[in-house]
This record gives C-alpha cells, sequence and structure tokens, in this order.
C-alpha cells in the first residue's frame, strides 16, 4: 500500500535552516494532494504548507508564508520542505500527507524538529 516515510527534522538554533524530506511509494500520485502538517506538544495537528502533485500549486499557512517553501520531484516520488528563519515556535513533529481529492488520506510516522532559543 501506499507509505510515506518523512526525514530530515533534528536540532537547530533559532534562524537556522532545516529541508525536510518525503519519500512516497506503493502507488502513483497522480491526483494528489502532498502536504505538510505539524503538532508541537499540547496543541492541535496544524497545516504547514501543500502542493498539486501534477502541476506543482503551492498552497502555505500564514505563519510560515515567506520562510518555508514545499516542492515536489515527480521522478523521485520525493515531497520536500525546506525550512528558513525557524523560530522557536516551529518546534514540532512534522507529518507528510496525501490525499487523494476528500477521499482518502495517508500519513507519516513524522519527524521531529526542534528550534533552541
Amino acid at each position: 500500500q501506499v507509505q510515506l516515510v518523512e526525514s530530515g527534522g533534528g536540532l537547530v538554533q533559532t534562524g537556522g535552516s532545516l529541508r525536510l524530506s518525503c519519500a512516497a511509494s506503493g502507488g502513483t500520485f497522480r491526483g494528489y494532494i502532498m502536504g505538510w502538517f505539524r503538532q508541537a506538544p499540547g496543541k492541535e495537528r496544524e497545516f504547514v504548507a501543500g502542493v498539486t502533485w501534477s502541476s506543482g500549486t503551492t498552497n502555505y499557512a500564514d505563519s510560515v508564508k515567506g520562510r518555508f517553501t514545499i516542492s515536489r520531484d515527480n521522478a523521485k516520488n520525493t515531497v520536500y520542505l525546506q525550512m528558513n528563519s525557524l523560530k522557536p515556535e516551529d518546534t514540532a513533529v512534522y507529518y507528510c500527507n496525501g490525499k487523494l481529492y476528500s477521499t482518502i488520506n495517508y500519513w507519516g510516522q513524522g519527524t521531529q524538529v526542534t528550534v533552541s532559543s
């Protein structure tokens, strides 16, 4: 079945950068919207960024606009999240998501991002 595996998380200082990767396997992702979500301790999961697999159209949460960039490499079946100018409030577990319209969702295991002040 479809599997999503995140990588690239770690510990960085305020103002630093990280690039997260989401490797997708087990199917074709034409028609999917791929996205990144995050969940901080004591908070609900929130949308961070999304990209359509086919066209590359992107969308961002207001909190990360201008700092984060989502992209996808169709040949590698991989979605990326480039995170710059990181802040302590960006600390969270980041999850990769694949959604086929409104019918099905797939989730990765998550990767921890910690931003120290």
